[in-house]
């Protein structure tokens, strides 16, 4: 009976670690896709993760060095932070962190909310930290109404060297599969 024991325990073990293997190497992919997304308040992390999730690719939040309050994200105030980074065409908010290795990635999925009918400043920040060239970049954005609108135009004037697809606006509950029939059309 105690051997017994010892051999239930043994599997357990080998199972778990099996587990930890399998997990390290998932979040050390050597994948040639990444997510990247900038999300002010949830919703376009959510759909980021989603669609990390669909591509199979890496993914990493894009941080402001400082943070949004919910005065800052008050777009009925014209003093507040996101109003005045968005009147300014030239605003570059400091991002807290960079991705390590670029060069790997052939594919990069932009994400971020719709604000002022464009693409928030941080993306315009973060799409002048890199060289693009020979990159192919999607973005993708998170709104309530307002379309994706010249988003495309607008980084490719940023990252003149890239393929800038157009893109497309998503509603925050999109699930898994629509994002990847999405992608997969997109990329192809």
């Amino acid at each position: 009976m105690k051997n017994l024991v010892y051999i239930l325990i043994a599997i357990v073990a080998v199972v778990g670690l099996l587990a930890v293997v399998r997990a390290a190497k998932s979040t050390t992919s050597n994948n040639d896709t990444l997510v990247a997304y900038f999300s002010a308040t949830g919703n376009t992390k959510s759909v980021a993760s989603r669609l990390a999730t669909a591509t199979s690719a890496d993914l990493f939040e894009i941080k402001p060095e400082n943070i949004y309050t919910s005065d800052d994200l008050n777009w009925q105030n014209d003093k507040s932070r996101s109003s005045i980074e968005m009147a300014d065409k030239n605003s570059r908010p400091i991002i807290a962190s960079k991705i390590e290795n670029i060069a790997k990635y052939k594919t990069i999925f932009i994400g971020f909310p719709i604000w002022w009918g464009r693409e928030p400043s941080i993306i315009d920040t973060f799409m002048e930290s890199y060289d693009f060239a020979g990159k192919t970049i999607v973005p993708f954005a998170t709104s309530g109404s307002s379309d994706i609108g010249d988003v495309a135009t607008n980084l490719k004037s940023l990252a003149p060297n890239a393929t800038v697809l157009n893109g497309k606006r998503f509603p925050t509950d999109v699930s898994v599969e629509e994002l990847k029939t999405w992608a997969d059309e997109e990329i192809k």
